[in-house]
């Protein structure tokens, strides 16, 4: 079949592009240009999409001996990514652009072109597997999983799954950095790229700075009082700990954690890890990777890319999806992505509207 195999620059998608082309498949090389204004080279593994990472892909394409051609979607990157992330962040939530990008980017806007320029599906070097299932397609889990990157692919959709390839999804990350120097390519050692790509420098709240400017407020604890000050809700996450400069220290002399973020008010409330405990969590928008799942249906519920999924039961009323942890789990953010399992198999994804705090601990009896 026709494949177009999206090529970063990386390592992981030039053996992705190289194994299509041993399973006999004609693959077309597409660099995806989504910086309006890219730098001329990658610092280290900070950010991607740089003339750099260009010229790589190109080098790789050259090697593999297919055609290779640059897609300019800076335009459509900026509006769906860029912008969503800081009107996220503006609105309190925290979300997360890599798996917006796969739903927006490389599995819409380039997956609609490449069926529209007659490919049969799109190639990428994302850790996961794809596999014929009773039902049809299925997204599983890694076979490694420490590179396992199924949670950013939650959101793809039955359709976008029949005509999605992934070839390393059964193999562990040395294994590909080796099967690149056996084939000769220049990439084989390069660093993979960390971080949010758009923000190179690794400073969130600098790059939502920039776009939000200035919005000082009061940080208080959970009774309302003012034990410090802020420049930006933008600044803060659920859960955080580190950067609070709290001018009053607790009375318990424990640390404090973000346990809620109001920029209407400009206020940033903090409390003890205690009071960060959710038993469940209202998701909006889901996106199914097959059937959707019946009522009161048994799953694995993970709410972080690089977090666990834990026991959980889902519930799916229209577009609501209400999850119920089986044991309360803390850092737990609206704005953030639950992706549902079964097993190593993903059923699918919505993203967290609220969150419904644990009943507090009855203390003991005194003594």
């Amino acid at each position: 079949m026709r494949v177009l195999a999206a090529m970063s620059g990386g390592v992981d998608s030039a053996v992705a592009a190289a194994r299509c082309i041993d399973a006999g498949h004609d693959v077309t090389g597409v660099h995806l240009a989504l910086s309006s204004n890219p730098v001329s080279f990658r610092s280290g593994a900070r950010g991607c999409c740089t003339l750099e990472d260009a010229r790589d892909a190109r080098r790789a394409a050259d090697v593999l001996g297919v055609p290779f051609y640059v897609w300019d979607l800076a335009d459509r990157f900026r509006v769906d990514v860029m912008d969503d992330f800081v009107a996220e962040y503006a609105a309190g939530r925290t979300p997360n652009p890599c798996l917006r990008c796969n739903e927006k980017i490389k599995f819409a806007a380039v997956l609609d072109r490449a069926l529209a320029l007659g490919f049969d599906a799109v190639c990428t070097g994302h850790y996961a597997r794809v596999t014929d299932g009773p039902h049809g397609r299925e997204l599983h889990r890694a076979a490694d999983p420490g590179k396992d990157q199924s949670y950013v692919l939650g959101v793809l959709t039955a359709d976008q799954l029949a005509h999605a390839v992934f070839p390393l999804g059964d193999t562990l990350k040395p294994d590909v950095r080796a099967e690149a120097s056996r084939r000769g390519l220049a990439v084989a050692d390069k660093p993979d790229s960390h971080d949010i790509c758009f923000i190179p420098d690794g400073e969130t709240a600098g790059y939502l700075r920039r776009h939000l400017g200035e919005a000082p407020g009061d940080v208080v604890d959970e009774t309302g009082r003012p034990v410090g000050s802020h420049d930006g809700t933008y600044a803060y996450t659920v859960g955080q700990r580190r950067g609070l400069s709290l001018g009053h220290p607790a009375a318990d002399g424990k640390p404090r954690y973000v346990l809620d973020i109001s920029p209407v008010d400009r206020r940033v409330t903090v409390g003890p890890v205690e009071a960060l405990a959710v038993d469940e969590v209202v998701g909006v928008h889901p996106r199914w990777c097959g059937t959707v799942p019946a009522a009161e249906t048994g799953c694995l519920a993970q709410y972080r890319a690089h977090g666990t999924a834990v026991p959980a039961t889902a519930d799916v009323t229209g577009d609501v999806v209400t999850v119920r942890f089986e044991q309360p789990q803390r850092g737990v953010a609206p704005g953030q992505a639950v992706v549902l399992y079964q097993g190593t198999r993903v059923m699918g994804s919505a993203t967290i509207d609220r969150t419904v705090r644990a009943a507090p601990v009855p203390a003991g009896p005194s003594r």
